[in-house]
């Protein structure tokens, strides 16, 4: 089934603040909400049970990245949190993303981080010596991830149609983050990073 709520990013430092942002939905309207490294290392999987408990599904956006024991062991206590999509970096590796599906089991979306939206493609060539195009790496990034198993990738709205492409048309394309023309591009670094839109899966 097609997704077609947009993912709110809840880019809070504390649970007040989050109270008070939901606050302005409709208490019956069932949202899917991101929850970022901040605000869980600040609320502990609290903040989970919370939003869970109010009936929304949640992407709880932590991009692991470690052997694959570890993050399989991680995966099985984010499944047990409920989380309806969670996220690696593919840089990890195809036998890494394989142990993160096996431990998150099949009922959450698993979706993996190509390149960083910070990251330039000087940058990419420099410091990780990677020397293809920036849309080159994330399109390499996406078939591996789907390759291993996973539902999907984060990806600039300009790389969906030729992720689709390399993978399938089911494959999930979280692009999320629209700046408006002329708006401050702020840490992105390049036209990959700054043209966003919601999702498409």
């Amino acid at each position: 089934m097609r997704e077609s709520r947009p993912v709110i990013a809840l880019d809070f430092p504390s649970f007040e603040a989050v109270k008070k942002f939901l606050a302005r939905f409709p208490a019956e309207e069932s949202l899917y909400l991101k929850v970022g490294m901040e605000l869980y290392y600040a609320t502990s999987p609290e903040i989970i049970s919370y939003l869970k408990g109010l009936g929304h599904s949640v992407f709880l956006d932590l991009k692991l990245h470690d052997i694959p024991n570890t993050v399989k062991s991680a995966m099985k206590v984010l499944s047990n949190l409920g989380v309806d999509m969670t996220n690696v970096h593919a840089a990890g590796g195809v036998e890494m993303m394989k142990a993160a599906r096996e431990g998150l089991g099949k009922e959450a979306k698993l979706i993996a981080v190509t390149q960083l939206t910070s990251t330039s493609e000087e940058q990419m060539r420099d410091f990780q010596n990677i020397q293809t195009s920036l849309q080159e790496s994330v399109i390499h990034y996406a078939k591996k991830t789907a390759e291993s198993g996973l539902d999907g990738v984060v990806c600039s709205a300009q790389e969906v149609k030729l992720i689709k492409e390399a993978t399938n048309q089911d494959f999930i394309c979280l692009t999320p983050g629209i700046r408006p023309a002329g708006a401050a591009v702020g840490d992105q670094k390049t036209s990959h990073d700054t043209c966003r839109c919601l999702s498409d899966w």
